[in-house]
């Protein structure tokens, strides 16, 4: 009998110990299955995540085909839709991927930094910048070259430049191997461990400038490691307001701010036509193709008087508005080195039929009151340029004052005019300050003044940055590129572009345009 309850008490263990064994199996499969079932769902969301950070990306792309779309565009159709400079209307918030959840629609914002009163950068627009509010480095040395030192006083304006720094850019860039007075030189560059040799010759990317003796990251991009055009709290060396950004000051954005290789203009008119260009050989060809521009008939008859006989010094009695038929198988000896040549010039010519020769004065006089109405039609329609381009010159109407002090010539007095009176994007009634010479025809420089100013600066360019963002309205992904837009020809296309996402959104979504209505 005792046997028997052993034997029981011994079944009834081994039951209990195999329940407990069924029980730590059933725990191991089921965190087994929790474990794969977390690493699924992990797997999803990365995949999740993947998927919606592609979309983003295809969003910048969309925004970077419709800004090739805009620029496409005639000036007067860009001017009426809003510009490029200030259009919030047009490149902010622009919905691509709608949805019924507000948080899962996707949209893109094309912006960029902003200028305050005085030219300097402050806050966000929602636009683009004109390449030609910087220094071109790719033009620099040739500006060096027609006059010397010129370069130099270009680039000792930006904040905290040297004259060694300066120097050693220009030995950077020329193709001697002769250093300056205190530049950097194949000499100097070749002693470094590891050794490199200068570039002596245009370079690829600003950032390139890190090589250049002297040059520090800090000096190249400031204090705005995000690339976002404004110094955020986390980027400040001191105690920013905590949830609130600080415009940036001259040197917080450092020099990449400043300084550009693509900026140009088209040499073209309103109408997107190619100028007349005055210096051609062929007088009857000048006559029709002046003729065909719309210009007056004194006009036409003064320009190529002054072509084929210069200007004339003499004392004899000018007359106004004087027209006749010119020989125009007589060959243009006379080069107009500047538009502003023709400007209260006089010219001697003998009609055709007639002995005696006439003193004509120039239909483009030198009062003041006169330039405001003839400047936009002289330099809209015709050149002295025959090239399709023209690069480097600086924009006077949305440049920063940090730039225009470099402006050989360039005074503080007419700075500070040039900040009170200019337009950003001069509209219709504004054709004047379209072009540079506007500051001639408001008295704010002097005609000779202007001839000194005119190879370094301009009304506008034609080649535009701007940083683009795509991002969906919850906040949980986003994709951001720098991108510059060549809009020169009639099919714009992209010069360059810099994936930026790494550095984060860069905005609020607030600033980037958030639409939490429901959809119908």
């Amino acid at each position: 009998m005792a046997a028997s309850f052993s034997h029981f008490r011994l079944k009834a263990r081994r039951r209990g110990l195999v329940l407990i064994i069924v029980l730590i199996v059933v725990v191991l499969l089921s965190l087994g299955a929790y474990s794969f079932s977390d690493l699924m769902l992990t797997h999803h969301e990365s995949a999740q995540l993947s998927g919606t950070q592609l979309q983003t990306r295809l969003l910048v792309d969309s925004a970077v085909d419709f800004a090739t779309a805009f620029f496409a565009q005639d000036q007067a159709t860009r001017t009426d839709a809003g510009g490029v400079f200030d259009n919030p209307d047009m490149f902010r918030g622009r919905t691509v991927i709608e949805d019924e959840d507000p948080e899962l629609r996707g949209s893109f914002t094309i912006l960029s930094p902003n200028l305050d009163d005085e030219g300097n950068l402050g806050g966000v627009r929602y636009g683009f910048e004109d390449e030609s509010t910087r220094l071109n480095l790719s033009t620099i040395m040739t500006l060096e070259n027609a006059l010397p030192s010129s370069g130099k006083t270009l680039l000792m304006a930006l904040p905290e430049m040297t004259e060694e720094i300066a120097d050693a850019i220009l030995d950077w860039l020329d193709t001697d191997d002769d250093a300056r007075e205190l530049g950097a030189e194949i000499a100097y560059y070749s002693g470094l461990d590891p050794p490199y040799a200068p570039k002596n010759g245009p370079m690829e990317t600003v950032e390139e400038l890190l090589l250049v003796r002297g040059i520090t990251p800090e000096l190249l991009f400031g204090m705005d490691t995000n690339r976002n055009g404004m110094i955020d709290p986390h980027e400040m060396a001191g105690d920013g307001s905590a949830g609130q950004s600080t415009d940036a000051g001259e040197g917080e954005r450092g020099w990449s701010a400043y300084l550009t290789l693509y900026s140009l203009e088209a040499n073209v008119n309103a109408m997107g036509e190619k100028r007349v260009f005055l210096n051609g050989d062929d007088m009857t060809q000048l006559n029709t193709d002046l003729t065909a521009a719309g210009l007056d008939a004194t006009w036409v008859t003064f320009i190529i008087g002054y072509r084929q006989n210069g200007p004339y010094t003499g004392t004899n009695q000018a007359q106004v508005g004087v027209t006749g038929e010119l020989d125009l198988t007589k060959k243009g000896n006379t080069k107009i080195t500047q538009l502003l040549d023709l400007i209260g010039a006089k010219i001697q010519v003998t009609f055709t039929g007639t002995s005696s020769p006439t003193v004509i004065e120039s239909p483009m006089s030198k009062e003041i009151g006169a330039m405001g109405l003839y400047l936009p039609v002289l330099m809209d329609k015709v050149t002295i340029n025959e090239a399709a381009t023209i690069p480097g010159r600086v924009n006077i109407n949305q440049a920063s004052a940090t730039i225009l002090k470099g402006i050989p010539g360039m005074t503080p007095d007419m700075i500070t005019e040039i900040l009170s009176r200019r337009e950003y994007e001069p509209g219709d009634e504004k054709l004047n300050h379209r072009h540079e010479t506007w500051i001639m025809a408001e008295a704010i420089v002097t005609l000779d003044e202007m001839r000194s100013l005119m190879p370094y600066i301009c009304g506008g360019g034609d080649v535009y940055r701007a940083q683009v963002v795509g991002y969906f309205q919850g906040g949980q992904t986003a994709s951001r590129a720098e991108v510059i837009f060549d809009a020169s020809t009639p099919a714009p296309r992209v010069l360059f572009w810099r994936d930026t996402s790494h550095l984060g959104r860069g905005y609020a979504l607030e600033t980037l345009g958030v639409d939490f209505t429901e959809t119908e």
